[in-house]
């Protein structure tokens, strides 16, 4: 069958669109076994299966699963932009379930079996100061994982072995998980190809930048609430 044969994508999603989604992201040139996987999970956009594989795998990254779900969010946005933010919700939902239950999980197994199989390697002490830390500042700690490109699921994890309180798990998670997914989203609807490739070489900084502002400004808040409320009457 010739290329102008070919039937249609159900989605919307062309194979060029698929290509230069493995073409240009960094992890899918850094190791054959990586390209083929991020190859499999593109290949579901070009299937009427693409909203359910974009749940799932926003699950599992959350979890396990390597490969991040912004991939897949960016092709399908490509294909069909006007569900872009449709995709954008559902990543975040299921990204956030998916990260609730490896905090639970990290929960069930709990700070001190973590610090026991830590102290068998004499990071014992080291592991308990980390964790302590992480509880103590539990909210941003998970919002940088959330937006940023530090694994997700890594602190996730870390969140439940810390005793991170669900509340604030969730409340950080769902803000700013939903920031970076409806940005990618947005970007998307509104620039097409242009703004793919932009997000390919500098959303990842974008987002740095976007947390570092916001934890200044808040710490900046904090601090004139503190020199105002000190004021005498």
């Amino acid at each position: 069958m010739s290329t102008e044969d070919k039937p249609a994508a159900p989605t919307g999603v062309t194979d060029e669109i698929i290509q230069s989604e493995i073409q240009a992201h960094w992890t899918a040139r850094l190791m054959r076994p990586v390209r083929r996987l991020y190859e499999w999970t593109l290949h579901w956009a070009e299937t009427k299966y693409a909203g359910p594989a974009l749940a799932t795998l926003s699950f599992s990254e959350a979890v396990f699963f390597p490969v991040p779900p912004d991939v897949l969010l960016m092709a399908l946005c490509l294909g069909k932009p006007r569900r872009s933010f449709w995709y954008a919700a559902s990543c975040t939902f299921w990204s956030v379930a998916g990260a609730m239950l490896a905090m639970y999980a990290g929960t069930y197994v709990g700070k001190e079996r973590v610090l026991a199989v830590m102290q068998t390697v004499r990071l014992g002490t080291e592991a308990d100061q980390a964790l302590t830390l992480f509880a103590r500042y539990d909210f941003w700690a998970v919002a940088i994982a959330a937006l940023t490109p530090v694994p997700y699921k890594v602190f996730a994890w870390l969140a439940g072995f810390a005793g991170c309180h669900p509340l604030t798990f969730l409340a950080a998670s769902a803000i700013f998980r939903a920031m970076r997914f409806f940005g990618v989203a947005g970007l998307v609807y509104a620039f097409g190809a242009p703004a793919k490739r932009f997000i390919d070489k500098y959303f990842n900084l974008a987002t740095i930048l976007v947390m570092i502002f916001l934890i200044l400004l808040v710490m900046l808040l904090k601090y004139l609430g503190q020199l105002l409320g000190g004021k005498p009457c």
